[in-house]
């Protein structure tokens, strides 16, 4: 049996992300496992600051999330281009066509397979909607 090394990208513990709630976990926004990239949900939140954005924007979020999830893919040696699965978490399902005309200009001919979801909230009260992806490292020739 080989051994499988996951590479764990922007560690954090939740009671930093979370301070106003009583967690204590260890995370991290993505995991890659055997040429898989695995991200957590991610939503209109600056992944440095910890700040919200787009509050009351349903697009800002979309945008938010989509830049974050682009950004974590290529730290992790992947790209857009390389997703295979999202699923998008929406409190109100009047905010589909928006959120999916956003999502759909960065994922424009990637074709992944897609799950939506209406959820009663998320983890926090300003956010509207939570995108997360799957992507599989693909082979590039070098140019």
């Amino acid at each position: 049996m080989t051994e499988t090394t996951h590479v764990r990208l922007r560690k954090f513990n939740t009671r930093e992300t979370y301070p106003e709630q009583n967690l204590d976990n260890d995370l991290c926004q993505a995991v890659v496992a055997n040429g898989v990239v695995y991200l957590r949900g991610q939503i209109g939140q600056d992944l440095d600051t910890r700040e919200s954005v787009g509050i009351g924007d349903v697009a800002a979020q979309t945008v938010r999330a989509m830049e974050n999830i682009k950004m974590l893919l290529e730290e992790a040696g992947s790209r857009l281009e390389d997703i295979v699965k999202v699923t998008v978490y929406l409190i109100d399902p009047r905010y589909r066509e928006e959120v999916y005309r956003t999502m759909g200009a960065y994922l424009r001919g990637v074709h992944p397979v897609s799950t939506g979801i209406v959820v009663q909230a998320l983890a926090r009260p300003e956010w509207l909607v939570e995108i997360d992806a799957t992507a599989v490292i693909s082979e590039r020739a070098e140019a």
